[in-house]
């Protein structure tokens, strides 16, 4: 699909809406709020794959004539010579100017993070055609990313609390490639999750992360079994499955089995926490416990509760339990933000650290989210008629969805924090909204480290 036709249908007969010697219209994306007490900061990712992945690719007559045929026969009027110019002009690329915040940048909600302008006064509808595709890739990519931040901050509360402070970039692992729409969420979905976590499965994250964000491996995995290596072995040899487990992968320090294909506690009273223990404890691997069925919120709690009656535990100076380092627990079965945190509620009550617990998160990581989880729009915000700019906005008498007016900057200070505040449209001095794109220009190439850097808790 060319970026012609990444477009809603309405927004192709836009070029024929505005008032007469339109010249430049800008338009910005910001979270708008949450309805969720535990965002009330946003961390913004995305929109660096979106321009490398659509907008360097030139549009072509062939593009063009495809499109006018589609819609066409779709019923909307299409913008044929406006598109040509653009390919005759430019080669293809687009007139316009991208600004954003720096990639991994965690901003209070309600702030400017993106600002984009045409740059030919004869294509100020180009502007808002746009939108969709650049908004569905900073909304998604970003709500995933503050959704998993926002738990990595659970987490280092219940760190602090219970006196540990070992391997939490581990605590949260990507299982959600499966739970997907789609190859493209699965990887940009992936990797904004691996901009706080260091451990997935989701190797299309992995992919993005090498291809768009110059990172050679930007997550971790381990060797784990899942219900069909185990179950085929059938239930009467459940024992030589788990043996398999440990006889396969010596030499790799950490392994996961799977152990509720038939009953998980019998499996760690009777196999690994009897069978298997002095082999385990003999031994420097870890063996990570995985339950996958019943209530998420007590069963693990169980599991390590019952673990500990075999293998024994120690006691920190806080009062928290842990496991020998060669026995842990991982739940990877109903697992969201607002679960991890009644487990970690539970686990207090219990006084257990969460050395001894990770958390697996499919689709709660990356197919639960959507654009208002953090109301992200982007709108209009102002318009260049005959060389006078004014304001654009929308103030709808029944509230809530008020847009910002006017050509906007980013600024932070010591005393107010970041700060949203209106411009000159040809102000150049500094704010910290910087330009990505200008008309076939990608102005930056953004390292994934940076990205960590900026997202991380202090």
């Amino acid at each position: 699909m060319s970026i012609i036709t990444d477009v809603d249908s309405y927004k192709v007969g836009m070029f024929k809406q505005y008032p007469p010697k339109t010249e430049y219209v800008s338009s910005y994306i910001e979270s708008r709020g949450s309805d969720d007490p535990d965002f009330d900061e946003s961390v913004f990712f995305g929109l660096e794959y979106y321009i490398k992945e659509y907008l360097m690719k030139p549009v072509t007559m062939e593009d063009l004539e495809e499109a006018k045929e589609i819609f066409d026969l779709h019923g909307e009027p299409f913008p044929y010579d406006e598109w040509k110019y653009i390919i005759d002009e430019y080669d293809g690329y687009l007139p316009l100017k991208i600004e954003s915040v720096l990639e991994g940048s965690v901003l209070p909600l309600s702030n400017v993070l993106v600002q984009i302008t045409n740059t030919d006064p004869k294509c100020f509808w180009l502007t808002t055609w746009v939108e969709t595709p650049i908004l569905r890739n900073v909304w998604y990519a970003s709500t995933v990313a503050t959704n998993s931040r926002a738990i990595k901050k659970e987490l280092k509360k219940f760190y602090d609390k219970s006196g540990s402070v070992d391997g939490l970039d581990f605590k949260l692992h990507d299982f959600g490639a499966r739970g997907v729409s789609s190859k493209e969420s699965a990887g940009l979905g992936g990797l904004a999750h691996l901009i706080n976590f260091m451990g997935t499965d989701n190797v299309e994250a992995l992919m993005f992360g090498r291809k768009y964000y110059n990172i050679l491996m930007a997550g971790f995995s381990i060797p784990a079994s899942e219900h069909s290596t185990i179950t085929a072995w059938g239930i009467k040899n459940e024992n030589k499955a788990f043996e398999n487990m440990l006889n396969q992968f010596p030499d790799y320090p950490i392994i996961a089995c799977v152990s509720d294909s038939y009953n998980i506690y019998k499996a760690v009273d009777e196999l690994w926490g009897k069978q298997f223990k002095h082999r385990i404890l003999d031994g420097n691997q870890t063996i990570v416990i995985r339950p996958d069925s019943g209530d998420p919120l007590t069963v693990p709690i169980e599991v390590i509760e019952r673990l500990m009656a075999k293998f024994g535990y120690s006691v920190n100076s806080k009062g928290y339990k842990t496991l020998p380092k060669q026995v842990r627990v991982i739940q990877g079965d109903g697992i969201t933000k607002d679960s991890i945190k009644l487990i970690l509620g539970n686990m207090e009550k219990a006084k257990l650290t969460l050395d001894n617990l990770s958390f697996g998160m499919g689709s709660g990581m990356l197919q639960q989210v959507n654009r208002d989880t953090l109301k992200y729009a982007m709108k209009a915000n102002a318009i260049c008629i005959d060389g006078v700019w004014s304001d654009v906005y929308k103030d709808p008498i029944n509230g809530g969805k008020q847009s910002k007016r006017g050509v906007l900057g980013l600024y932070h200070n010591e005393n107010d924090g970041w700060i949203t505040e209106r411009k000159l449209p040809n102000d150049e001095s500094f704010n910290n909204l910087n330009v990505v794109y200008d008309t076939g220009i990608m102005k930056t190439d953004t390292l994934f480290k940076f990205v960590r850097q900026r997202a991380r808790i202090e």
